[in-house]
């Protein structure tokens, strides 16, 4: 396992009022979710994703190393009119990019609506995937959506050939927690390639 150690920094944010309730209630509060692939002019309805998280902790990678800073850094949702890096315009663009070289966007769907999308890129480099994209609303997160997206997108990728999946992943807690437990684990040396395009990411990789 990483080594995960901790620092304060910037201002923590306002403790959740009232109890959360258990993932067994809210399972069963949710309507069924569907699985399916996605084809390019479906991306756009990535707009229907809740983006929004709060979010207290963040961890800066040191090799394998994980140092979390604590402070407020809440997501706001994506931009559904603008131009910017936060827009639903500029994930439509990154999503349409993915699929274009080669990647395999999947959505789930409860009650018709978008509440879940991962994309696999196959053969990033030989023998390795990159788990491109994987978000689900704010509301249908820890059901099981995403790890059953993840799964399905491992599975792909084993079946193009691949033996190693990396991804670049969101410094947030909940996200480096999640890919941790899916069997990821951070790398010494991130791909150069990724690395550029998300120097802050925490990059991971595991053995499919």
């Amino acid at each position: 396992m990483p080594n995960l150690t901790s620092c304060s920094s910037g201002r923590s944010g306002p403790r959740a009022a009232g109890h959360e309730k258990s993932v067994a209630q809210r399972e069963a509060e949710e309507p069924a979710v569907e699985f399916q692939r996605l084809g390019r002019t479906e991306l756009s309805r990535v707009g229907e994703i809740d983006r929004r998280e709060r979010i207290n902790v963040l961890y800066d990678q040191h090799g394998t190393q994980l140092v979390a800073r604590h402070g407020n850094w809440s997501a706001s949702a994506w931009d559904p009119d603008g131009h910017g890096e936060h827009s639903v315009e500029a994930r439509v663009h990154t999503l349409q990019h993915y699929v274009d070289n080669g990647g395999v966007a999947l959505g789930a769907l409860a009650s018709e609506r978008l509440v879940g999308i991962g994309v696999v890129v196959p053969h990033l480099r030989p023998g390795i995937a990159q788990l491109a994209f994987l978000h689900v609303s704010a509301r249908f997160r820890a059901t099981g959506i995403g790890s059953r997206l993840a799964e399905q997108l491992e599975q792909l990728a084993r079946t193009a050939g691949d033996s190693d999946m990396v991804v670049s992943a969101t410094p947030s807690e909940n996200t480096v927690r999640f890919y941790l437990g899916r069997g990821f684990q951070p790398m010494a040396d991130p791909l150069a390639e990724l690395f550029e395009l998300e120097p802050e990411d925490v990059h991971m990789r595991k053995m499919l």
